[in-house]
Formats: C-alpha cells, sequence, structure tokens
C-alpha cells in the first residue's frame, strides 16, 4: 500500500492544498491520504488570534471529505495530542509503526522541499519516506528543484525523491488569505464548507451575522453543517425547491432557505439529536424516540429557528419534510416533495412522481406518501402517525 502524508497547519486549509494533494494522489497511484493537522510546528508560530487546534482540525476534515476520495483520505489528530513541538521525523515513525509495510510519501510544497535538509532528523524522514514535491510551473520550480534534488541524493544516497509540477494548482498564500477574509473577501479560494465553517465562528475576524446571511454566505455556511456526501442531495433540493416555488407561486426565498437548512442535523447521532431535543424542550412520541431518522426534521428546524433566526413558515416547513402531516401549507408541500424527487434522487417511480408533482401538487404529495408508506411496510417498519393522518387527509380530498 502507498500511502502520501500531508502535514501543515491547515489556518485555514484551501483549495491550493486541495489542487495539489489530489493532482499527487493521482499521479503517485497512492492508495491512501493523510492530511495530518500541525500542533506546535517547529518552524514558524501560529499567528496570534489563530482557531483552536480543534478548530483547524474540523475544517481540516470538511476540507479532506470535499476531496471525494471517500475513506481513501483520512485527517490523523496525532500532532496535535502531542506536547511540545510537532516533528515530521516523529510523525513518520509513528505512521510507519501504524503500517508497517507501506510505502510511505511525504508531501511538500517547493518552499519545504528547499529547505529539508535544515529539518529536524532530516535523515530519518529520508529514511522512512520518499519525498512528493511540487511545484505550481516548471519554468517557477523546475531549475531549483533539479538542483535540490542532486544535493539530496549525495547527502542521503537511499533518498526517494518525486518532483513534479501542477499548472492547475491554485495558488494561496495562507497569509494573505487570512488577510482577505477580514475584508469579506478570499471566499472562492476555500472549499465551500470550510468558508461556511469559519463564517459561523467568527474566525480571521469574519463578523457574519447568522440571523442576516447572505444567500452566497448562507449556502456555504448550510453545507458546513453536512457530511460531503449529503451536499449534492441539498443542494439538489434547493434547486428542486426553488422550481416548485415558483410554478406554484410560493415565496422562491423561503423555500430557498428551508432547503438549504433542512438537513442541518442529519449527520448527528441518536445521543446528540436526543440531547437537542432536550435542550430546546421538544416532546417526542414513541416511535420518534427510537427512530434516528424521524429527528433530524425537528432538531433541524430548531437550530434553523435559534441560529438562523427563521421564521414560523420555514420552521414547520423544515419540522414536517420528513413525515408530512395533515394540514401542511404550501411551503410545507414544497419542501417535502423537493426533498423527494430533487436531481439526484434515483429509485423506481421517480420520474412518474416528478410528472405528476408538476402537474398537480397534492396528487404528487399523495403518490410520495402512498410510495413512503409501502416501502415502510415492505421493510417491516412502522409508519409514523403524522404521514398516515396525511395521506389520509389527500385521499378524503380526492374523494
Amino acid at each position: 500500500m502507498r500511502i502520501g502524508i500531508y502535514g501543515g497547519t491547515f489556518n485555514p486549509p484551501h483549495l491550493g492544498h486541495l489542487t495539489a494533494a489530489e493532482c499527487v494522489f493521482r499521479m503517485l497511484k497512492l492508495d491512501k491520504l493523510l492530511l495530518i493537522p500541525a500542533g506546535l510546528p517547529p518552524h514558524k508560530s501560529l499567528p496570534e488570534g489563530s482557531p483552536s487546534a480543534e478548530q483547524r482540525l474540523e475544517m481540516t476534515r470538511l476540507a479532506c471529505e470535499q476531496l471525494g476520495l471517500g475513506e481513501q483520505a483520512e485527517v490523523l489528530d496525532i500532532e496535535l495530542h502531542r506536547e511540545g513541538k510537532s516533528y515530521t521525523s516523529d510523525t513518520l515513525t509513528e505512521i510507519h509503526e501504524r503500517w508497517p509495510d507501506a510505502e510511505l510519501w511525504l508531501l511538500m510544497g517547493t518552499d519545504m522541499f528547499l529547505t529539508l535538509q535544515a529539518w529536524h532528523e532530516p535523515e530519518t524522514i529520508l529514511k522512512l519516506a520518499g519525498i512528493a514535491a511540487f511545484g505550481r510551473t516548471e519554468e517557477d520550480t523546475e531549475e531549483l528543484f533539479s538542483v535540490q534534488r542532486e544535493y539530496l541524493y549525495r547527502t542521503y544516497p537511499g533518498a526517494k525523491i518525486f518532483t513534479l509540477t501542477i499548472p492547475g494548482v491554485v495558488e494561496v498564500s495562507s497569509t494573505q488569505l487570512r488577510e482577505r477574509l477580514v475584508k469579506g473577501d478570499g471566499c472562492h479560494l476555500l472549499p465551500p464548507a470550510v468558508y461556511g465553517y469559519i463564517l459561523r465562528n467568527g474566525l480571521y475576524g469574519t463578523k457574519a451575522d447568522m440571523k442576516q446571511l447572505t444567500l452566497s454566505q448562507l449556502r456555504p455556511v448550510a453545507l458546513s453543517y453536512l457530511k460531503n456526501k449529503r451536499i449534492p442531495h441539498v443542494l439538489g433540493t434547493e434547486q428542486e425547491a426553488v422550481r416548485l416555488a415558483l410554478h406554484y407561486g410560493a415565496d422562491v426565498n423561503k423555500a430557498r432557505v428551508a432547503a438549504l437548512l433542512h438537513d442541518c442535523t442529519k449527520k448527528l447521532e441518536m445521543d446528540d439529536q436526543l440531547a437537542l431535543c432536550r435542550k430546546y424542550g421538544v416532546s417526542l412520541d414513541e416511535l420518534e424516540k427510537k427512530a434516528l431518522k424521524l429527528l433530524h426534521s425537528k432538531t433541524g428546524a430548531e437550530i434553523a429557528r435559534d441560529v438562523f433566526g427563521v421564521d414560523e413558515e420555514i420552521y414547520l416547513a423544515i419540522n414536517w419534510h420528513t413525515t408530512g402531516r395533515a394540514g401542511m401549507t404550501l411551503l410545507e408541500k414544497i419542501i417535502y416533495m423537493a426533498d423527494y424527487i430533487e436531481p439526484t434522487r434515483d429509485f423506481d417511480g421517480v420520474d412518474e412522481l416528478r410528472r405528476v408533482t408538476y402537474e398537480d401538487l397534492d396528487a404528487g404529495l399523495e403518490m410520495g406518501l402512498s410510495m413512503t408508506v409501502e416501502d415502510m411496510h415492505r421493510r417491516g417498519n412502522v409508519v409514523h402517525s403524522a404521514t398516515l393522518a396525511a395521506l389520509d387527509e389527500l385521499r378524503g380530498k380526492r374523494l
């Protein structure tokens, strides 16, 4: 197995890090990529006011997910738990002990590569790992790379060195990026979920009011709550909700906000969901106390109202998007169906459900609820009473 190791302060992790890491991953045909936020870096101090180690770790996790490599990419916190200065030689030793048969490659940019011989225990580093150094263009780096390669080969005869140029890499200075964030700029240089995390935590001098977010702010903030695999679904639900709102004359902005926030607590496990229910005084029936999938709509609605200040109409649309209910408002119906038929959904009957929904919203809602009930019965699961009440009401209207 070939493992790539990419360390840094990741303050913050940006698209320059990600484009370089992905390119090296592909070119070296790595089996695994490890991103490792530094604790106390030996070569520089973290700027005053930097995020905590835990916040840098979470931003790195969000960035790692957006690489789209799944389980092939992982974030390790081993340097954050290490006391004193964090040396690469110690990290490589620990990784070698964890994966003794793996071929290790240490990823680094031009500046780091050109000073490698001045690092702590460079002989240990070059014994345990090959070096994969990357630069932006051949003109910028190859002359310097060739001199350094020759020096390292002479000084450390067993060294493995792979240098490459990445013309498409996003060139970003972390220092300049932090300065731009204070001014409300630079968001395009960050993975969206990382930018959202920065805004909602007020990092790097950002001062976004969560209750007065612009759309360009709300979308990345909403994405920062999600697991990466759920992002296409939420963006698809937003797209579908807007289309349905335009089609049926609902408030487009409210549909957009409800869609973006409808799954904001989806990734939480049962204990965290129940803790939020206790915090917000949410009463649960016996089925809800046991069914994790039923809770995120309730807790998500509470977060949407408490953190983002949504109005009652949006609150209820999020609250009922999983089960539905009798007497649903237009916005509630739109969010329920947008969640059901958004473009990434792919199940038997979805195309017909989409067609019916755009012909008659109530007919589409009845069809969707019926499909849900049939699927639940087929799986041997209990159907929530609110779902049955919604379906009975719609069937009664038709009769």
